[in-house]
């Protein structure tokens, strides 16, 4: 579910620890087909996102339409989302609680209220806390976790004044995340 404490930020994770299911049968490994491989991928990304099937193939079918890479098209509307950007700014401890904050109108872009997660954040926007919003303690926990975890350095977060700016698009290597999105793309290409 990628709700993963603080201790999987140092080295004891025990998802990267043991790299298998738990239980008598975990580590026997079962061979998946090439769109087996496919779709695990496709399910792994939806998930992380906390995205519907017609919601993501959207996602996809504009990535498909823009200039560049498919794959890494995606990957940067995924990134782009109001959801996704309140939790890399570190306003909310998971993406479910970024969403979720978002839902109930926490947050404001660029002076104005948003309370979609869907909402495609521009590069020069600046999203930030609303006035009423910054006692709440989800809010004032996760904001006490960013130094330990870290602001993307396509990202820039003023702590004090509960704001921050997207300065510019990732590129992909600066998306660290598990995923082989060229994978998905042979799956949605069939």
């Amino acid at each position: 579910m990628f709700l993963k404490g603080d201790r999987c930020y140092t080295e004891k994770c025990a998802l990267d620890r043991r790299g298998y299911a738990p239980g008598e049968h975990g580590q026997l490994r079962r061979k998946f087909s090439d769109y087996g491989v496919q779709l695990r991928e496709k399910q792994k990304l939806k998930r992380m996102y906390g995205l519907l099937e017609n919601q993501f193939r959207g996602y996809f079918e504009k990535a498909d339409r823009q200039k560049g890479i498919t794959g890494t098209n995606l990957l940067l509307l995924l990134e782009r989302r109001l959801d996704n950007v309140v939790y890399r700014m570190g306003f909310a401890c998971s993406r479910t609680e970024a969403r979720q904050l978002t839902l109930h109108g926490h947050f404001l872009v660029n002076g104005n209220p948003v309370n979609i997660p869907s909402f495609l954040v521009k590069v020069g926007d600046l999203v930030s806390v609303r006035e009423k919003s910054r006692s709440i303690l989800a809010i004032t926990s996760a904001m006490e976790t960013v130094e330990r975890r870290g602001v993307p350095s396509w990202m820039e977060l003023d702590s004090a004044s509960y704001a921050g700016k997207l300065k510019s698009l990732p590129l992909r290597e600066e998306l660290t995340m598990p995923i082989q999105e060229q994978l998905v793309v042979e799956l949605y290409s069939k």
